[in-house]
């Protein structure tokens, strides 16, 4: 972690503070209590859990791409770890720009190749999208409405972060089945660029963009001669996002208040879909206020809420980032494939 992760961390702690503080000066202290005297601890413990096994599915999809004859043994906690680091790494970086590369970081410290690394985590990122594209695209049809007529600000940029996510999805379709005319879309989209700015400065955004293209187009051709990993780590993403979208109705089983689960989910899917629009590390601020707006259809007294968004922001957030510090410091014995890609 360099002084720039560094200043990431304080500015999530000072926003974050900053918002607890403001919430916790309006409160009375008696709402407060009553709603620490109401926590169910197994239902807490149950948060935690959901948590960390979400942190396994995602370790346990690497574990089988990785996965191959003459691979060498490596440790779960050398796995385990990638996701942790992620989340540390997510957390610290505006728009989790950071999650990636410090995940590459961690599996070459475990011994795998930097290229093969690469292609793995592509492998892994294709699946994902595609499940969390279909798990938006369902959220949408079946709960927008109900955002949408509550809450109308917060349901447009939920709608943004949707159509943003749409159009990466669109893109990386356009690469798998339409390989050729996404590259010569590509480059006409530069040639118009340099007619407005830099052309050595869009020659670079040139290079690189196709550069990801055909890495893209390479490594998605791979996965689909592996059908049989592609459905296993489908299925375990789904349990990954089952986990993770399914914390604050278990959050709100360890505060007492009834709830609908599928409604709860919906609107938690739906905090992410803002969440990724914000370009401030950890989203601080957006977060917090996203989920207390939702969120108060259900939760009917103040201090229930604010201990409500306190457990939801510390399980599914600084939680993973201490975890992550733990995963970064604690590096795996480095076991070196006897077979290069």
């Amino acid at each position: 972690m360099n002084k720039k992760h560094l200043w990431g961390v304080a500015i999530v702690l000072i926003i974050s503070g900053i918002v607890l503080y403001v919430d916790l000066k309006g409160t009375p202290v008696a709402q407060l209590e009553q709603a620490a005297r109401n926590i169910n601890v197994i239902a807490l413990i149950a948060v935690f859990g959901l948590m960390l096994l979400s942190y396994i599915f995602e370790a346990s999809i690497l574990a089988v791409l990785s996965k191959r004859k003459n691979e060498p043994q490596r440790s779960k906690w050398s796995f385990f770890r990638i996701p942790l680091i992620q989340a540390l790494f997510n957390a610290i970086t505006p728009m989790s720009t950071g999650g990636q590369p410090s995940q590459l970081a961690a599996m070459i410290q475990m011994g795998i190749e930097g290229g093969r690394a690469t292609s793995l985590l592509l492998m892994k990122f294709i699946i994902y999208q595609i499940v969390v594209f279909l798990a938006y695209v369902t959220t949408i049809i079946t709960g927008f409405h109900m955002v949408a007529t509550k809450f109308s600000g917060l349901a447009f940029f939920i709608a943004i972060g949707f159509l943003i996510h749409v159009t990466s999805i669109l893109f990386l379709l356009a690469i798998l089945f339409a390989y050729n005319w996404t590259k010569n879309a590509a480059n006409w989209l530069m040639d118009l660029l340099a007619k407005f700015l830099n052309p050595d400065r869009v020659n670079v955004w040139r290079k690189n963009t196709l550069e990801k293209i055909d890495t893209f187009y390479h490594e998605s051709q791979k996965l689909k001669k592996e059908q049989g990993k592609l459905i296993v780590c489908a299925v375990l993403t789904v349990l990954q996002l089952l986990c993770f979208y399914s914390i604050p109705y278990m959050i709100l089983v360890t505060l007492n208040v009834p709830a609908d689960w599928a409604s709860v989910t919906q609107m938690n899917i739906m905090i992410i879909m803002f969440m990724a629009i914000i370009p401030i590390p950890g989203a601080s601020g957006g977060a917090e206020y996203s989920f207390q707006t939702l969120f108060a259809t259900f939760i009917s007294t103040n201090g229930t809420l604010i201990v409500g968004m306190f457990l939801w922001r510390f399980v599914t957030y600084f939680f993973g980032m201490i975890l992550g510090i733990f995963g970064w410091i604690f590096k795996p014995q480095k076991v070196v494939s006897p077979i290069n890609d």
